[in-house]
Parts: C-alpha cells; sequence; structure tokens
C-alpha cells in the first residue's frame, strides 16, 4: 500500500456510513481551520485506544469491555512471561514488552477502520467502518506467520486447510464477536487464548463423527479423551526458537529468531483438564528462552523451567488425511512424529519434563479385535476377514497409554523427579482424569461397550 493509500479517505464511500454523520475532531481531536499544521495540532491517530470514551456513546454492550478482550490487554503475554520470572523482575518485563510488544494491542479502529498498527497501518476502506474484519488485512496482518501460512497452505508440500480448500471459511467464521470483543468471557476473564472452556470445538460442527457412537472405528477405538483432534488431522507447522529482543544504536527495537523450523509433534497435554482431556495433544515450540530480555536486565526469566516451551497447539491446517491416519503404525511404535527427549534441546530438558513422551505408544495388542478388518502393518487384521459389526469386547489388559516409563540408565530415559500427574494417581487420593472411573463425572464414566485403550490394568 501507498504511504498516500493509508490515510486517503474516500468521500463518497464515507458519506454512505453513518459514521460520517459525527464531525471528525470529535474522535481525532485537532482543529477544523485550513491550515495543515494547526489543524493537526493535539490530533489523536487512533481514538479507539479508549474505546469506552470514543466508542461507548453508541456502543455500550462492547466499548466499556476492552480491558477484557485478550486481543487489547496482551494477558497472554503477561501469562506467560511472569510465570517465568519473580514479581521483582515484573516491571523489567513490563519494559521490555513496550517496545516490542505493545504495538500487537488491537483496538477497534485497527479491526474495523484501518490495518493493525504492527502493519503500519492504513485504511481499509477509505475510512469506512467495516463490520466484519478482512481475514487477509486484518487477522493474518497479525496472525500471519503461523496462521496464514498453516492456514493458506504457504508451507512447501502442505495443502491449505480444509475448511479454507473446500469451504471458503474465514477466521469470522469460528473465532465470532463476543470472542474477538471479550464479551463472550465476562464472568470469567481469560488470562490466555486456551483459557477455559473451548470455543469453538471440533464438535461445534462435527458432533456426529466424533467419538464412541460415530460409526467410524477409529473414532470408536480412540473416544474423546485420549487425543485430541488436532493429533490426526493436523500436518506440520512451524516451531521458533529463541527470539532476541534488541535496539539499534538509535534506540529502533527490533526482535530476530535464532530458528524456525516446520515439524509435526505429538506429546502429553500440557493443560489437561475436564475442559481439555485428552492426553496427547500437537506441541509447538514457542520462541521464549532465558536471555529473551537480556537487553533489558539480568536473569530477568529467573523461573525459566516453571513452564514448557513446547505448547499446547492447535494448529490451522487441519486435513481429513494425514500422514498420522494412513495406518495404526503411523502413530503406534513410531518415534519420529513424538516430542521424545533427543527432540528436546538438552537446556529445555527439565522445562518440558511433562509433556515429553518416552516413546510412542506401542501397538495394542487385542488392535484386531478392536478394529477388526483395518488393515495393520500392510495387511488385513483378523486374518483378512471384516467382520462388520461392533467391535467384541476385549479382556482389559494393561493400556500402553498409561504404562510408566521403563527404568533404564540412559539419562534421556530418566522420569521427571515426582511423579507425573497425568499418567499417575496422586499418592493420598484419585484423580477422576486418570483413575478408573469411581464416580458419575461424564468425563469419567466409559461408553457402554467396554474400551479396552481406556480399561485399568487386570491386576
Amino acid at each position: 500500500m501507498e504511504v498516500w493509500e493509508r490515510v486517503l479517505i474516500d468521500p463518497e464511500a464515507y458519506q454512505q456510513d453513518v459514521h460520517s454523520y459525527i464531525p471528525c475532531t470529535d474522535c481525532h481531536g485537532g482543529h477544523d481551520v485550513p491550515d495543515k499544521h494547526a489543524a493537526h495540532e493535539g490530533m489523536v491517530r487512533d481514538p479507539s485506544i479508549d474505546a469506552d470514551a470514543s466508542c461507548g456513546e453508541c456502543h455500550p454492550d462492547i466499548a466499556p469491555y476492552q480491558e477484557q478482550n485478550l486481543h487489547f490487554n496482551l494477558a497472554g503475554y503477561d501469562t506467560k512471561l511472569y510465570g517465568r520470572s519473580l514479581p521483582e523482575n515484573h516491571p523489567l518485563i513490563e519494559e521490555g514488552e513496550s517496545y516490542h510488544c505493545n504495538n500487537c494491542h488491537a483496538t477497534c479502529g485497527q479491526c474495523h477502520v484501518s490495518q493493525p498498527t504492527s502493519v503500519q497501518g492504513g485504511l481499509l476502506s477509505g475510512h469506512v467502518f467495516e463490520r466484519t474484519p478482512s481475514m487477509s488485512r486484518n487477522c493474518t496482518a497479525c496472525h500471519g506467520s503461523r496462521v496464514k501460512n498453516e492456514y493458506t497452505g504457504a508451507h512447501e508440500g502442505l495443502s491449505p486447510d480444509v475448511h479454507l480448500r473446500s469451504a471458503r471459511m474465514v477466521c469470522t467464521d469460528c473465532h465470532t464477536a463476543g470472542d474477538m470483543h471479550g464479551t463472550d468471557y465476562l464472568d470469567n476473564p481469560h488470562n490466555h487464548r486456551y483459557d477455559g472452556a473451548q470455543s469453538p470445538t471440533c464438535e461445534s460442527c462435527h458432533e456426529d463423527v466424533v467419538g464412541v457412537g460415530s460409526g467410524n472405528p477409529y473414532h470408536e477405538a480412540h473416544g474423546t479423551e485420549i487425543l485430541s483432534c488436532q493429533v490426526c488431522h493436523s500436518v506440520a507447522y512451524s516451531n521458533c526458537y529463541e527470539c532476541h529482543l534488541d535496539q539499534t544504536d538509535e534506540g529502533v527495537p527490533y526482535f530476530q529468531l535464532q530458528d524456525e523450523e516446520i515439524g509435526f509433534y505429538i506429546g502429553r497435554n500440557p493443560l489437561r483438564s475436564p475442559d481439555r482431556p485428552y492426553r496427547f495433544v500437537p506441541l509447538r515450540h514457542v520462541p521464549d528462552f532465558p536471555d529473551l530480555f537480556a537487553f533489558y536486565g539480568d536473569d530477568i526469566l529467573n523461573n525459566f523451567d516453571a513452564l514448557p516451551t513446547w505448547t499446547y497447539a492447535t494448529p490451522h491446517n487441519i486435513q481429513r488425511n494425514t500422514p498420522q491416519t494412513e495406518s495404526c503404525e503411523s502413530c503406534h511404535g513410531n518415534d519420529d512424529i513424538f516430542l521424545t527427549p533427543d527432540k528436546v534441546r538438552p537446556e529445555e530438558l527439565q522445562a518440558n519434563a511433562s509433556v515429553i513422551v518416552l516413546h510412542a505408544p506401542p501397538m495394542p495388542e487385542d488392535i484386531e479385535s478392536l478394529l477388526p478388518g483395518i488393515i495393520v502393518g500392510g495387511e488385513e487384521g483378523a486374518g483378512g476377514t471384516e467382520t462388520g459389526g461392533a467391535a467384541p469386547a476385549a479382556t482389559p489388559t494393561l493400556n500402553p497409554l498409561d504404562v510408566p516409563p521403563p527404568t533404564s540408565s540412559d539419562p534421556l530415559d530418566a522420569p521427571p523427579v515426582s511423579s507425573d500427574p497425568l499418567d499417575a494417581p496422586p499418592a493420598s487420593s484419585s484423580d477422576p482424569l486418570d483413575a478408573p472411573p469411581v464416580s458419575s463425572d461424564p468425563l469419567d464414566t466409559p461408553p457402554a461397550t467396554p474400551d479396552p485403550l481406556d480399561a485399568p490394568p487386570s491386576s
């Protein structure tokens, strides 16, 4: 976009907008005089930085809640960075954020009038207010390196997300106004994007083909608590390493990534809860590292190992058929796609102890009874005969997903110092997420037909 196009108002188009009845100086300040310099004295570039004052009179159901909007308050940054530090270092983090992060604040105007400041702004349609933000000029202007490249298939050899390729869906088809404005969670303000219940979920549109009762033998076998949908239906995504924050000699802030690679890694769920009960999820490496804020002080992230650098991910590159869905052995026994210790940098092993998988789950011994007629290892199970109908109940066997790490002298195979709460029940009480069902909690109730994958050990 040319410089002049960024600020040129389209008089004819803008006259059709209801906002044209409001004098320019009511929102932007300045003075309604012929002299250019005098007219711009005291002008406010983006009045919606204070949404309640500039937009609240006409939009009282949205504007007053700007501070609860994750796009505006950037609470997700603070949650992760503060979690790696101690309170006495938070002011130094805030100083660094003021130079490198605050341009990511999304105001009302940066979604509905102009492109975001982080991409140097520019009016969308000659100052016409757009009710629905543009996916390319607003949403992915900020969320470009990950979401845009993955969703549009920009990575070599990878297809666009099926929701774009087949349904032409845009961001706002899933991420609604209430989600973007923060009004959907007024009673429970979110501290990061994965806080609270999932919304939207795959089940929002695909409820009839998910889990037990779906008729899909793979979905039947895995249920809804072993794997997130993305484990099977995402493909490789970007992983970034070591974001260096710095300033030039002239005081201009900049950042530089040490490395970025495309890969797909399954690990233990770091956010396991009733809202996200999955044992395994895709994990994405984030570019945090101990010296992230070294320009602003020494040892600022002095509690770095408190949080993993391989984090919960929901890549926007969904496919119906992926390398994981080719066969059972694409995952079972295949360490290549799991976050095993050899894939984690040695200095990050402690931080990621809770999400590392020591080895891929082996093939269940009773796979043929679980999935009759399904091809396993290039041959049809059950002697090449399809039995049809429901899979027969199998004798409960030890679930390989719950087997504790084997004893080994190899330090890479050593389990965390303490028991992994994702696999072992607490010493003093039963964890309904891990223990065999003992209550009416719907997350722990087995299907009508016992699922051998979730059955407790026989002895």
